[in-house]
Order: structure tokens, then C-alpha cells, then sequence
């Protein structure tokens, strides 16, 4: 195409959008009363709710050019501007988003698309590298020049033509830098809130990847996880997460904590958009089917699922559980009770072998930056800045990590060894034995409420044996506890994420159990 035809259609892809969208006298008039506000916070854009809308649809629109990539971006940036100050979950909007949506339109125009997330806008976590936004992980130690080049997974984002629409806040190094930590917090950030009940957590560390699915502010997010950052967000928010089998995802570029368990993964609104998703950043073939398999009566016939019910995350998340078993069974699904043996033994060893990769690990990366150059440098900044404590003043586990033999010894490689046998064995015995297709359980309580002082209330055990083995670990939105959603959890062998997002997308289906937050400051009283 000639220079002069490309730029005329590129003018034509964005003024006609903008003069779509652009407000007119009736609606200026309307504005001094508000109404231009709340049609700023619609999830309704060209006859299409973001809220429930998929990929597929999108494309389908795409292609017929009913919408363009460009109106769809306009439409989630002024979500962004609309209702983000509610949950604070955009650090930061690329400068370039709505260039990069017109590159995707002059593709589709010329039957050129480079796949399914070509003109579809994404949020990054703000732990993977962008060359042309910041990476904080959400300490002012990284506040500065962005990095040199991309994470290996935004590459293929971009490769793939997905729009880079921001940057999410998360829990300041991922949640690994205080005893106590605050879910969502970082002084860069500041607090990110549940969309559900602002007073409330939204888990971390991927809060803002969650938070902002919830409000309907990218159609997909990228999230990160070593043990729950990505399953329990997804659970408190109503959306779907999943942590990838090891290795799935290059964690090249990626703020780590341990190589041994760290994974970037999808998040979305629904199955469909995660399995899309995982494809271009794993380089696989979507399964195109899959939405359609999933609603098919008789999906989850035959399926043997088994439950994990961890009585201690509440009488109340244990009643959901049971109600969830009831309805995959009336679907055909066969849900039998089982129990993982070692965990115990797994959370002795965990956290002590986390110390020595993360020291390991983050100074190789902070080789890479401008600031601190190891993790000594940063905890003298952490010290020296007021700012890094304004919410916790607490570094314990950085000094911790700064001590931690290195992981050469061989008492680390000992737990290390043991960790890797008894977590694989805890899912792949209880799958051999009950012949199981997945294990399900709650993936996390009903929100706490967000306390700087107190800190996290979350011990959630059922994240922990899928991430230390590097299998696959899928939530779903099962339902709410009130006003406050509660996640399934499913796991299944290593590297069986088709499969796993298969089953996951026939429960959610079933269990429907997802519904657009309503902001709520707190809880009802009674």
C-alpha cells in the first residue's frame, strides 16, 4: 500500500471512532446534570457489553467492521478515567495505545490479523518489563528509566498485536517484602481496593490485574504468581486466573522471586479470553471450540472431580462448596471428597527455600536496572525513603532472604528436592487413586478488610501444591459469600493447562457465578 493511501486510512480509523464517541449539544446540556458521568461508567460500547462480551465476539465484530480496535481502546481508557479512582488498580496508561489500536485496524481493514488478541486491550502487571512504560514492581527503587527492552512475553503480546493499555498496580515486590504485608499495596501505587466492597482487600499480588477485570478496564490482564498471586486475586474479584504449568510462560523480563516457582499467567472475565490469552503468550493453538464445548449439555458428564473442602477458610465458604458439588453433579459430574497428604511438611519447607532463590534471583535482575544494584542496596533505599512506609514499614523478609544460605548449600537443595517429590506426589496420588480429571477447592476466603496496621488475613492453603509442583491451577468464579466472591480452585498434572482449561470452562458455565461489582463503600450492616 502506498504511503499516502495508509496514512489516509489510518486518518480515516481515528477520527471516525473519535467522532462516534464525540459528545454532541444534547449531551453536553446532559453533562451538567450528570449524566455524561454515568454513560462514562456504562460498560456499553457500539451494542456491546464490556462486562460479558468475549474475544471471539470482539473479533467477529472486528472483522465484519462493525467496531474497530480503536473505539474498543477509547472505550476502556475512559472506563479507566471514569471509574479507576473507585478501586485505584492503572498505575499507568501507555502513550501509545491508541496507535497501537490503529496498526491493529489497518490490519484487519487488509485481512492482515495476527491473531486472536490483535486489537484487543491488555494490562500488564507492573513487575514485566516494558521498554516504554515504567516496571516498578511498585517500589520507588524502580521508579525511574524504564528498562532496555521488553519482558519476552510482551514481545509476543505485541507480536501478536495486542493493545499495551497500561500497567497494574500489585502488592509492592509481589507481597514479598514484609512479615505483615497489605494485599495491594505499593508506594508507588498506593491501595488498590476490591470493586466488590471498596473497603475491602482485593488479594495480591496481582490486585490491580484483578481488580481491573472486575471493573470491566481491559478485556485481559497479565498477573504473576509463586504461590496464590494469581488463583486468589481472581477468586476475591470474580474473575478468572490461571497460573500455567512451569515454564508455559518465559519469565524472561518478569521482577522474579524464585525461578523455581515464579509464572506469569492470564486473567480474564471468562475461560475463553484466558485460554486465548495463554496461546500467544505460549506460542500454542487456541482451541477455538471451547466456549462452545463447554455450554453443550452433558460437558461435564463423566468428569471426576475431586474436593478438597479446607473447613478452615469459614462455615460459610464450606457451605459454598457444597452447594458447588451438588450442582456439578446434577451437570454429570462425579465430585468425590479427598484430602492432599504433605502439606504440612510443604509449608515447613517453602518459605526457607523462597528466601535463597529470591536473594539469588532479584540481584540477578537488579543487575539489569538503573537503582539499587543488589538486594543490600535495596534494603539501605527502603530504609532511607519514608515513602516505602507509609502503609508497612516492615522489609523482614528481604533482610531474611539477605541472610539466607545461598542455593548452592546443600541443605537448600535437600528442601528443594523434597518440596519438588512431595508436592508432585500430593496431586498426582490423589489423582491416580480417585481417577480424578481435576481437584477442586475454594481458592480464597471472603475478602478481609484492608488494615495497614494488621496486615493480610489470608492464610489460604490450596494455592500451595500446584505452585510448588509447577502444575496448572485455574480459578473460576463459584459464587459469592454475601456481597464478597469466592473462587474454585482447579488442579490438575503437569503441563495438562488444555485440558484443565477445558473442565474449567464447562464449570463455569455451569456454576455461573459471576456478577459485575457495585462498588460498594462497605458491607451492609445486618
Amino acid at each position: 500500500m502506498k504511503m499516502r493511501s495508509m496514512a489516509a486510512l489510518t486518518a480515516i480509523l481515528v477520527v471516525a471512532p473519535l467522532a462516534a464517541v464525540a459528545p454532541g449539544p444534547q449531551a453536553v446540556a446532559q453533562s451538567r446534570s450528570g449524566d455524561s458521568a454515568r454513560s462514562a461508567e456504562s460498560t456499553l460500547v457500539g451494542g456491546i457489553d464490556l462486562d460479558t462480551v468475549t474475544i471471539p465476539e470482539l473479533q467477529a465484530r472486528m472483522d465484519r467492521g462493525s467496531l474497530s480496535s480503536v473505539r474498543l481502546t477509547l472505550a476502556y481508557l475512559r472506563r479507566i478515567k471514569a471509574v479507576d479512582p473507585k478501586i485505584n488498580a492503572v498505575l499507568h496508561v501507555s502513550p501509545t495505545a491508541l496507535g497501537q489500536a490503529v496498526a491493529s485496524d489497518v490490519r484487519h481493514r487488509l485481512g492482515r490479523t495476527r491473531g486472536p488478541l490483535d486489537g484487543i486491550p491488555v494490562l500488564l502487571k507492573d513487575n514485566v518489563d516494558t521498554r516504554d512504560m515504567p516496571t516498578t514492581a511498585g517500589s520507588l527503587a524502580l521508579a525511574g528509566k524504564p528498562p532496555a527492552s521488553d519482558a519476552e512475553l510482551v514481545a509476543k503480546l505485541r507480536a501478536g498485536g495486542a493493545v499495551i493499555l497500561g500497567k497494574a498496580n500489585l502488592s509492592e515486590w509481589a507481597n514479598f517484602r514484609a512479615a505483615k504485608p497489605t494485599s495491594g499495596w505499593s508506594a508507588v501505587g498506593g491501595q488498590t481496593h476490591n470493586p466488590y466492597v471498596l473497603d475491602r482487600n482485593p488479594c495480591g499480588s496481582s490486585a490491580g490485574s484483578a481488580a481491573a477485570l472486575a471493573a470491566s478496564l481491559a478485556q485481559v490482564a497479565i498477573g504473576t504468581e509463586t504461590d496464590g498471586s494469581i488463583v486468589c486475586p481472581a477468586g476475591m474479584n470474580a474473575v478468572v486466573g490461571l497460573k500455567p504449568s512451569l515454564g508455559l510462560v518465559s519469565q524472561s523480563g518478569v521482577v522474579p522471586i524464585s525461578a523455581e516457582q515464579d509464572t506469569a499467567g492470564p486473567m480474564a472475565r471468562n475461560v475463553t479470553d484466558t485460554a486465548l490469552t495463554l496461546s500467544v503468550l505460549s506460542g500454542r493453538d487456541p482451541d477455538p471450540g471451547l466456549a462452545e464445548a463447554a455450554s453443550r449439555p452433558g460437558a461435564l458428564r463423566g468428569k471426576r472431580i475431586g474436593l478438597w473442602r479446607l473447613p478452615a477458610l469459614g462455615a460459610e465458604v464450606d457451605a459454598l462448596m457444597t452447594r458447588t458439588a451438588e450442582r456439578l453433579r446434577a451437570s454429570g459430574a462425579e465430585v468425590v471428597e479427598v484430602d492432599l497428604p504433605y502439606q504440612e511438611r510443604l509449608a515447613e519447607l517453602e518459605f526457607p527455600a523462597l528466601l535463597s532463590e529470591f536473594h539469588r534471583d532479584i540481584d540477578a535482575y537488579l543487575a539489569t536496572r538503573k537503582g539499587p544494584r543488589d538486594l543490600a542496596a535495596l534494603i539501605e533505599f527502603n530504609r532511607a525513603h519514608p515513602q516505602e512506609q507509609t502503609c508497612f514499614a516492615g522489609q523482614e523478609l528481604f533482610e531474611q532472604a539477605l541472610a539466607a544460605p545461598p542455593t548452592t548449600d546443600p541443605e537448600y537443595l535437600a528442601m528443594r528436592a523434597e518440596l519438588a517429590d512431595l508436592s508432585r506426589r500430593s496431586i498426582d496420588e490423589v489423582m491416580t487413586e480417585h481417577g480424578l480429571d481435576a481437584i477442586a477447592s475454594p481458592a480464597n476466603p471472603p475478602a478481609w478488610t484492608t488494615d495497614c496496621g494488621r496486615g493480610d488475613n489470608d492464610v489460604i492453603p490450596s494455592s500451595t501444591p500446584a505452585a510448588v509442583a509447577g502444575y496448572p491451577s485455574l480459578s473460576v468464579p463459584a459464587g459469592f459469600v454475601g456481597e464478597l466472591p469466592v473462587g474454585l480452585l482447579l488442579m490438575a498434572g503437569n503441563h495438562q493447562d488444555a485440558d484443565l482449561l477445558a473442565l474449567g470452562a464447562a464449570v463455569e458455565h455451569r456454576l455461573d457465578g459471576r456478577r459485575a461489582p457495585r462498588y460498594l463503600p462497605t458491607l451492609p450492616t445486618g
